[in-house]
């Protein structure tokens, strides 16, 4: 059996369990306007949005008896019974019509109707009764998914759930609704299991465990639920953990109820530990609906002047075509730049479509440029663009390049990757399997590449380059010119991309002629020569683009080129070019025009990786003064670095941090809120750590650049780039210290210190600290000094050093006093909080904390308002005032989560789950410390992990999942001991008692 192990009662949507005598006659009259009801929960009637009042706990059982009928007459010794039970009071029957004769006014005329000694809800809308929508949710859901719309039925069943609202019939007394309460929590929990088979499906592994814990903790002796965490845990990578919930529940059932697990999880279990490759997927390929990415059709459109190429696209073709017999088609193109091996490649791509009916996957490799991109990144994006979740996508580019391969088996898919550097970017991205091929286009001959067939690409035959020059520039204009023609051709040395330059060109200016544009081209010479030497040869090709800009639209070419980055926004262009925002927009646009600069999207630019090369050399050749090239990108950086200082400072007020950074000529951008700031850093984040690379080799430049990295210190944060944010604080470093000037070198290692500690390296973060505090004394920088005090004492919390903690954060304190710094004052009296917390003294961490967040709130720093009340929760939990410090880290949590702090959410789920723990609500601890793990992948660092694992194993023993929560202590221990921490000592007393048994 493959896929996943599934119970009779979950292969198909539930039923909802209906009462016997249950039907839906015809309503009488019209349905009351607006009117509605829910059983799901309190039972509760509603006219519009105005709750209406159903009385006493006896008059909502009378009215929930009758909504459960659905229309059918019930008789008063039936009401009776469902009411009160085999003990009536002895006034039943007139109490019974009191009720009824009340409810009949709050509900208004013709709702509650008398009929044969007994009464009925008559006349109600198609959907008034919850229990009516839900049901009509649930059999949707079940049609959907038997036509294999599987994520409709999610959404379906998920609407479904939500109109629970707490327990159904709560509050409501007698027989009746205690039976019912049952019926109905039994098809709740059917329609969750369904619905969670269908996320394990649909791979959302990682992200169902969370659920699935909490879930076993309420219902332990549920074995499909338990089945269903056992399969998400091993799908999620944790198979020791999925073996011990099987142990877990063994030993449960045997306690409890004196059985065995049923088959299918014993079965299950067996197949785990055979590591049955069956497991590693869903038991049948799901039929996705269109707009899910799971068939990608990602090639780039086709020219629809493609010409030529007949021998080329008849052979690639034909490889292509082989690939459903072979484990892999592989063609590499190979040639000199502007050849034409990416319109050709996307041209046979595209005829070869049918041949691959699950899709075509594409990426342009940037090889050709300084920054070719990783196999890893594209991996990533190649995984989302094949319908698997971010949260499935594993770190390592060894495991990405494996779960691709497993994604894309039993598929016939296409590759298309363009402009590729080398044989060793290629390899991790092929597909490896049947029916699947790539075609590779590259500057270089790949004949490392095993198995692929190569394929040189030429320039173009004379016949096929006039062919391609006529269709662009019209048959009827080369016809009367057909020798000038054939000299612009021979001119441009048959280079497809000089040919369409040329032709384009042309066919922009009606006032010339051919002849014209021949001659033009016959003064370029020696520029044609170069044409076939190497690389110059993309150089000269683009040289009749650039001969006919203006002087503004040359000069923005020529500038422009000189930035590092994926692109360009218009407000940094503008800073380059010094020019108006509206100027610099026409320009740019002129240039789109001239196919020199894209439009990568509104309001970004970027150049074709060959066309930034040739601009630059433009630059160095033409650009007069010399010294106008150092000052557009010191304009650049003066306006990222104003920007960013701006958001630095909408984020945190009050901080001095933008007062002590360099002076720039440039204002920098206004915002109108928190929001389009945050998301200005985040959008230009790439851009910005490009920037910083390239400036730091400018000695004039360095401080700056090392000022805008400290001042943009939330993208290392966030997580999203704190690997780049790292290499580009070393690369700052290198340079500083070649330039020896102490105060630059101390801002150069505060940024690799908070670095080191956003990713858990708290021995190099210290380190660094403590020479940034010696560097900046010798500069009179005071800054970098309260930074780094802080940071060492917050290092020395972790590492258990509590008395060097309280003596740097004290220094820090008085240092940032000194400056005024009051937000700085804040981090370092929270930091306090902590190592008093940490050494017992829980009064005065609690008022450290409070202190430290008064002051955050006193000056509107919300986000690190988070911080505050991130500090003050945990001294609350330790105090033991737990709906306190719940409520403090849920207040952190939503601002962290807004801010897009990855780092600080996943560190807040984890303080949650110690408050939880606390509380003894150790199914929610768990579900928060699962969460903790997801948000906290690949950021944190490995201790920070060790922390969660630890307090996850808490969490399952007290929901009596004993060996699953040994698994995480093991993972835990083996953590610490490889960082040589000292909580190994305390995770080995957790395991002692198991090890002695």
């Amino acid at each position: 059996m493959d896929g996943v192990p599934r119970m009779p009662d979950v292969s198909r949507v539930p039923d909802v369990p209906r009462v016997p005598e249950q039907r839906r006659p015809e309503s009488a009259g019209e349905p009351p306007a607006n009117l509605s009801f829910s059983v799901l929960g309190p039972v509760r009637a509603r006219r519009g949005e105005e709750t209406l009042a159903t009385g006493s706990p006896q008059q909502r059982a009378l009215l929930a008896a009758l909504l459960l009928r659905e229309g059918r007459t019930a008789t008063a010794a039936e009401l009776i019974d469902a009411v009160w039970g085999e003990d009536p009071p002895s006034q039943a029957l007139a109490a019974l019509r009191t009720y009824a004769s009340r409810l009949r006014k709050v509900l208004g005329a013709g709702v509650l109707v008398s009929e044969s000694g007994g009464y009925a809800v008559r006349g109600l809308a198609a959907g008034a009764l919850d229990l009516t929508r839900a049901q009509d949710l649930a059999a949707e859901a079940e049609k959907a998914r038997g036509a294999g719309d599987l994520c409709h039925a999610r959404d379906l069943l998920g609407s479904a759930l939500a109109r629970w609202d707490g327990e159904a019939l709560a509050g409501v007394p007698g027989p009746y609704a205690e039976a019912q309460r049952v019926r109905l929590e039994e098809w709740r929990l059917q329609l969750l299991e369904s619905r969670l088979d269908m996320d394990l499906e649909q791979g959302c592994h990682a992200e169902a465990v969370s659920e699935l814990t909490a879930l076993t903790a309420a219902h332990p002796l549920r074995e499909r639920l338990r089945e269903l965490l056992m399969l998400a845990l091993y799908r999620s990578g944790r198979q020791a953990e999925a073996l011990a919930v099987y142990a877990d529940t063994r030993r449960l059932l045997a306690e409890e109820l004196g059985v065995d697990p049923r088959p299918g999880l014993r079965d299950l279990q067996q197949r785990i530990l055979q590591a049955d490759p069956g497991l590693a997927e869903p038991s049948a390929p799901v039929a996705e609906p269109p707009a899910t990415p799971v068939r990608p059709a990602q090639l780039p459109a086709s020219v629809p002047d493609f010409t030529g190429r007949a021998s080329f696209v008849a052979e690639l073709g034909e490889v292509l075509a082989s690939a459903e017999g072979r484990v892999m088609a592989v063609s590499a193109v190979a040639g000199i730049g502007g050849v034409g091996k990416t319109t050709l490649a996307v041209h046979v791509a595209h005829a070869a479509r049918p041949a691959f009916p699950d899709g075509q996957l594409y990426v342009d490799l940037q090889g050709a440029g300084p920054r070719a991109a990783e196999p890893v990144t594209v991996l990533g994006a190649f995984l989302r663009a094949l319908g698997t979740a971010d949260s499935a996508i594993p770190e390592s580019l060894e495991e990405r390049a494996a779960l691709y391969r497993s994604v894309l088996s039993g598929r016939r898919v296409l590759v298309l990757l363009d402009n590729a550097r080398d044989a060793a970017q290629v390899r991790p991205l092929l597909p490896g399997t049947e029916g699947c091929a790539a075609l590779v286009t590259s500057r270089v001959r790949m004949v490392d590449l095993a198995g692929a067939h190569l394929v040189d690409l030429d320039v173009m035959s004379p016949e096929e380059a006039l062919a391609l020059f006529t269709k662009i520039v019209g048959e009827e204009r080369v016809a009367s010119e057909r020798k000038a023609a054939l000299d612009v051709v021979a001119a441009c040395g048959f280079l497809p991309l000089a040919i369409r330059i040329a032709a384009s060109r042309l066919a922009a200016r009606r006032t010339w002629t051919v002849s014209v544009l021949a001659a033009k081209l016959a003064d370029e010479r020696r520029r044609l020569d170069e044409l076939q030497a190497g690389d110059l040869a993309v150089k000269a090709t683009f040289e009749l683009g650039y001969g006919a800009l203006d002087a503004a639209q040359a000069r923005a070419f020529r500038l422009l080129g000189l930035a590092d980055g994926p692109d360009i926004s218009l407000s940094a262009a503008a800073a380059v070019l010094d020019l108006p925002p509206d100027d610099t927009e026409d320009v740019l646009e002129s240039l789109v025009d001239t196919s020199l600069l894209e439009s990568a999207a509104p309001g970004r630019y970027r150049f074709h990786d060959l066309v930034r090369l040739y601009a630059r050399a433009c630059a160095e050749r033409d650009e007069q003064p010399p010294g106008e090239r150092e000052a557009a990108l010191s304009r650049l950086l003066d306006f990222c670095l104003a920007t960013a200082a701006r958001v630095y400072a909408i984020e945190r007020p009050g901080d001095r941090l933008v007062d002590h950074l360099e002076a720039t000529a440039h204002p920098g951008l206004d915002f109108t809120d928190r929001k389009a700031a945050r998301d200005w850093l985040y959008t230009e984040a790439n851009c910005l750590l490009a920037l910083v690379q390239q400036s730091a080799d400018r000695t004039g430049s360095l401080r700056r650049a090392i000022d805008l990295l400290w001042a943009a210190l939330d993208i290392s944060e966030s997580g999203a780039n704190s690997r780049e944010y790292e290499a580009t604080a070393r690369a700052l470093l290198r340079s500083a210290q070649r330039l020896g000037v102490p105060g630059t070198e101390a801002r150069a290692r505060m940024t690799l210190a908070h670095a080191h500690v956003d990713g858990g390296r708290f021995d190099q973060a210290d380190q660094e600290a403590e020479k940034v505090i010696r560097l900046a004394h010798e500069a009179d920088d005071l800054l970098p000094v309260c930074w780094a005090r802080n940071a060492r004492g917050i290092i020395a919390l972790y590492q258990n050093r509590n008395a060097d903690g309280e003596e740097h954060l004290s220094e820090a304190i008085q240092h940032f006093r000194t400056l005024g710094d009051r937000p700085g004052e804040a981090s370092a009296l929270c930091n306090l909080s902590r190592i008093h917390l940490a050494t017992g003294l829980t009064q005065s961490a609690v008022t450290l904390a409070q202190q430290g967040m008064e002051i955050y709130d006193a000056m509107g720093n919300s986000m690190r308002g988070a911080n505050g009340r991130y500090a003050l929760g945990m001294a609350l939990t330790q105090s033991g005032e737990l709906n306190a410090a719940a409520e403090r880290l849920l207040e952190a949590l939503e601002v962290f989560r807004e801010s897009r702090q990855r780092l600080w959410e996943g560190m807040t789920l984890f303080r949650l789950a110690e408050v939880d723990i606390a509380g003894h609500r150790y199914a929610q601890a768990a579900g928060n410390a699962e969460m903790a793990l997801t948000v906290l992948r690949g950021i944190g660092g490995e201790w920070r992990r060790g922390n969660v694992l630890t307090v996850l194993g808490h969490a399952l023993t007290g929901i009596g999942q004993l060996g699953r929560a040994q698994v995480c202590w093991r993972e835990a221990l083996h953590i610490y001991e490889e960082l040589d921490a000292s909580e190994a000592a305390a995770v080995r007393e957790l395991l002692r008692p198991v090890e002695a048994a």
